[in-house]
């Protein structure tokens, strides 16, 4: 089983809400390394502009670049449900191989110790039998989760790729998103 992450542009208005709940959900500081982000894109020309709104993060990717280039093995996929984990002790302060060959740049690191940290799908709350805190925080409704296949049912204009996003060939995202018009 994979899990993935469905973000519909069309309802995001980028109030950075999925942002601050992850970072205090995950207690990481102010100013410090952001595990989600929301990015902006303008699109267009005048008087035809559109701006559309990017949702970065990790995306535990079916083929992870980062666990194969990682020396020291620290990195790893789950296999029960395909989460990227990081473990702490195996990684190498300020070596960030995964930063290189993440076309999302979701590996980030702590200003203490400068250890690798990044997006682990809320795994304490997934086995608990809850949503991850970006999809339960959001007002607009714009973030979901769960397998491709479920996904797919709920949301059947989603596709794996859209303008803004890197090519996914290579790693494949686990990300379904709806379009913005």
């Amino acid at each position: 089983m994979q899990l993935n992450f469905y973000f519909d542009q069309s309802r995001c208005n980028g109030c950075q809400t999925c942002v601050v709940a992850c970072k205090d959900w995950n207690d990481v500081p102010p100013c410090a390394a952001t595990w989600l982000r929301i990015q902006s894109r303008e699109k267009g020309q005048f008087p035809k502009v559109m701006l559309s709104l990017l949702y970065l993060t990790c995306f535990h990717c079916t083929q992870p670049t980062c666990v194969s280039a990682c020396p020291t093995g620290a990195l790893s996929k789950r296999e029960k449900d395909g989460i990227v984990v990081v473990n702490q002790e195996l990684c190498l302060p300020n070596c960030q191989v995964c930063l290189t060959v993440c076309p999302y740049q979701a590996p980030q690191f702590r200003e203490s110790d400068a250890l690798m940290e990044k997006c682990d799908f809320c795994l304490e709350r997934i086995d608990a039998g809850l949503r991850p805190v970006c999809v339960d925080s959001c007002p607009q409704r714009a973030l979901d989760w769960g397998t491709k296949e479920t996904l797919l049912m709920k949301y059947p204009s989603a596709v794996p790729w859209v303008e803004g996003y890197p090519e996914p060939t290579s790693t494949q995202p686990s990300l379904l998103i709806k379009a913005a018009r």
